[in-house]
């Protein structure tokens, strides 16, 4: 008997480190009207290309309950336990979908072991938990330890991140018209965060270069007090700013810093040219101090 790690495709998690720890994924899709496309089985050049050439702004949704069901049913005849972690349940049905899945499971299958976390975010704030999870179950940990240690990662992590520009979030309903034409005029780059499982703003600069730093700012904040576990810089569809972007990164931290490219799903709300920095620190992360700025 083992413990299975699952996840969706929105934990953008490099497909090596995938294969290494055996964790599947089970993934949302995008639609440009009657054209629908699996996260999983289009490359993000791709979907920008197709971004580009349609006039209708996409829309993503859930992985399919046959799907899940699918997945889950794979390990549990197998003997194994299964933990699935899934992209904020405030952001996507997703988590809601699994737990009835989870039900439907247990009605033939009832001493089936399934646990399914919500990781309150998408992208490798997700992907840090599903990795945690797995690297647990490796290491030949409890499933009430692998549970406990992918929470407690939920707790230590953070993603920042700046949209190139506002279009893509106005289109997408998560910011308004109005917000959306001032900041432009203004030249406002939001630097953004995920709290409590939402979008939020952390703070709001004049210039991509000063809202880079300010995501610098808030991590060396965060690794001074808490420490420093791992650290990866997002981009969508600008990798040779990403490499620059990660470079300065390292000459503050003193250590390697990856790349890993956003998706559709998430890159549909968010647009090409946008970066962003995901990490975990070593001890929990006051999120009181947080929702206070």
């Amino acid at each position: 008997m083992a413990i299975k790690i699952v996840t969706d495709s929105t934990c953008y998690i490099p497909k090596e480190m995938l294969k290494e720890y055996g964790i599947d994924v089970v993934s949302l899709s995008v639609s440009f009207d009657n054209d629908i496309y699996k996260e999983s089985e289009i490359t993000n050049e791709e979907f920008y290309t197709l971004l580009d050439k349609y006039n209708v702004f996409p829309k993503s949704s859930q992985p399919s309950i046959d799907e899940v069901y699918r997945t889950f049913e794979k390990h549990i005849k197998n003997g194994d336990e299964v933990v699935a972690v899934f992209l904020s349940s405030d952001m996507s049905g997703t988590y809601h979908s699994a737990l009835m899945v989870k039900e439907m499971v247990l009605e033939n299958y009832p001493e089936a072991k399934i646990e399914v976390i919500d990781s309150k975010s998408n992208s490798m704030q997700l992907g840090y938990a599903a990795l945690t999870a797995a690297r647990a179950a490796t290491e030949g940990k409890s499933l009430k330890e692998v549970i406990k240690l992918t929470e407690k990662n939920v707790k230590r992590s953070k993603f920042v991140f700046s949209p190139d520009t506002l279009e893509y979030l106005k289109k997408g309903g998560r910011i308004g018209t109005a917000s959306a034409l001032i900041g432009s005029i203004l030249q406002i780059k939001p630097v953004l965060t995920v709290l409590d499982g939402k979008t939020t703003t952390l703070d709001k600069v004049r210039t991509k270069k000063k809202a880079l730093k300010r995501m610098i700012d808030e991590l060396i904040d965060n690794i001074t007090e808490f420490g420093i576990g791992e650290v990866i810089v997002h981009h969508i569809n600008c990798e040779d700013e990403a490499r620059k972007f990660a470079a300065m990164i390292e000459k503050y931290i003193g250590k390697a810093v990856d790349i890993c490219s956003i998706g559709p799903v998430i890159g549909t709300h968010v647009g090409p040219g946008a970066l962003g920095i995901v990490y975990y620190t070593q001890e929990e992360l006051n999120r009181d101090k947080e929702r206070n700025k």
